[in-house]
């Protein structure tokens, strides 16, 4: 598939590290048994490292450390400021590491290098944001004169532990780890196992900006038996789960037995609707950048895009055009628009739908590997037109660089069509109408709505999705519920009758 060539390279960082361990009670460690896996990089498909893989006994010494931490360590009884300074400290050591953590994140994802640097920003503001709103924080008080006074306790509940996805790895761990730690727990985090390189970097992180030993640990390893180890372990009450659909299923199942508190983000297939009224041009902008960058492996991704018909040939040779035009090729290259995808199976997987698709669809763009790069994992950015609303690239999420485009006669239709999925994450919708636009929104099932713009979200906004795309949200003050309890004492001001039972 032709796209706009650039060479073929593969950049090494300097410095790399051939073995990734566990981070418990405040060093580096081995797991138990010995066990390791493989870590390949995207673009070689070779192996550069092996990483400890976590097994029940490793995760049990995890959730001990973070549970004596939390018990009878200082950090939970921390005054917010004293708490806030250690995250201050985080963000400003995540701000001068950014180079290096670009570096990193793109060796290890397949993120042009460009997109990965701004994940490091992204990552040190969600520290920052924590910081202050736990400073800035009040707790409800409610008053009924001369009779009661209710006032509200809020209290860090234990041992969190945080499963992260290998899409922004860095920035997505921030957004679990920031609230987690500034409400005063402690954590266990299992990173994903495509992607462990960038998480090994937060040990040094917290170390040296003096959050006390044992409040993170980390513990690396398959979600089959790291990730299964830390949702039953009976230590952990809080769980936090991003990833896909069928995982978070599982999970809510492992969990159930214990009652535990969960915060799931789970799969998307968003729609990007486009009215006939809408900037035309601003449109095809968003709906590029917000299918295709990344990778394509973002949750909320409008990957359904929906025109109106009275434009929608226009909207599909304008489009199909531009994506022809996006660079593809290596990660490190500050010209590349689209990278190498994750992993081979990963790979495998975007590229038999891609197959499918060409079964389900008009195929406008793409449709397989760039003529240009023979080897690694490459998917040109590609567009299917006249897509049905049963076909399953229209219907199942993709998770790479891949769209569908359906036409829609009127505002009945498009919003049936953007409802048809068992997704409910994002939604964006490009009109002028601002009647339109506030309606729309109200009726579409998805967590967070975008009216003109592509995904640029207010840290003090919940996230979070309906149906199939999680349960619960997290998000600003949202957080600060999630990783706490909230105590309700009630005192009495004057005589309070009571029932005499027995007198």
């Amino acid at each position: 598939m032709t796209s706009p060539s650039r060479t073929a390279t593969h950049y090494v960082p300097q410095n790399l590290p051939t073995h990734i361990q566990h981070f418990i009670n405040g060093e580096f460690v081995d797991s138990v048994g010995g066990e390791t896996f493989a870590v390949l990089d995207p673009v070689s498909n070779t192996d550069y490292a092996t990483a400890a893989a976590g097994q029940q006994a490793d995760v049990d010494l995890a959730v001990a450390s973070a549970r004596e931490a939390f018990r009878n360590g200082p950090w939970p009884s921390m005054k917010p400021r004293e708490r806030a300074r250690v995250l201050n400290r985080i963000a400003d050591a995540v701000e001068a590491q950014e180079t290096r953590l670009a570096e990193l994140e793109t060796f290890d994802t397949g993120l042009p290098i460009t997109q990965a640097k701004g994940q490091a920003l992204r990552a040190a503001e969600n520290f920052r944001f924590f910081a202050d709103l736990i400073v800035a924080q009040y707790d409800d008080a409610m008053k009924v004169p001369g009779a009661q006074i209710n006032y509200v306790n809020r209290k860090p509940i234990g041992v969190a532990g945080l499963i992260t996805p290998w899409n922004t790895p860095f920035m997505l761990e921030s957004w679990k780890l920031a609230p987690a730690l500034a409400t005063g727990n402690t954590v266990v985090l299992k990173p994903a196992e495509f992607t462990p390189l960038s998480a090994s970097l937060w040990a040094q992180i917290f170390k040296d900006a003096g959050l006390p030993t044992g409040v993170f640990n980390l513990v690396n390893g398959l979600g089959e038996e790291a990730g299964d180890a830390l949702v039953k372990h009976p230590d952990v009450p809080l769980i936090s789960f991003t990833g896909e659909s069928t995982t978070g299923q599982t999970i809510f199942r492992n969990a159930a037995t214990g009652l535990k508190g969960l915060s799931m983000e789970l799969g998307g297939k968003s729609p990007c609707v486009v009215f006939a009224d809408a900037d035309l041009d601003a449109a095809i902008d968003s709906a590029l950048f917000g299918v295709f960058s990344l990778n394509g492996e973002r949750c909320t991704a409008g990957s359904r895009i929906l025109v109106e018909r009275t434009v929608y040939e226009e909207f599909c040779e304008k489009y199909a055009a531009r994506a022809k035009n996006i660079i593809v090729g290596d990660p490190h290259d500050p010209a590349t628009e689209v990278g190498a995808l994750v992993h081979p199976e990963h790979y495998a997987k975007v590229a038999s739908y891609v197959e499918i698709g060409k079964t389900e669809g008009r195929l406008l763009a793409g449709g397989g590997r760039p003529d240009h790069l023979p080897t690694g994992n490459y998917i040109a950015p590609t567009v299917f037109a006249d897509v049905a609303p049963d076909a399953r690239i229209f219907q199942e999420e993709i998770f790479g660089p891949v769209v569908s485009i359906t036409p829609f006669a009127d505002d009945a239709e498009a919003l049936a069509l953007a409802n048809n999925t068992k997704y409910g994450l994002a939604a964006y919708l490009w009109t002028q109408d601002l009647t339109r636009a506030h309606t729309f929104a109200q009726n579409i099932e998805a967590g967070m709505v975008w009216l003109n713009s592509h995904n640029v979200r207010d840290l003090r906004t919940p996230f979070g999705g309906v149906k199939a795309s999680g349960l619960g949200h997290e998000g600003g003050y949202r957080s600060i519920d999630f990783y706490t309890d909230q105590q309700a004492v009630h005192i009495s001001l004057g005589a309070v009758h009571t029932p005499k039972f027995g007198a």
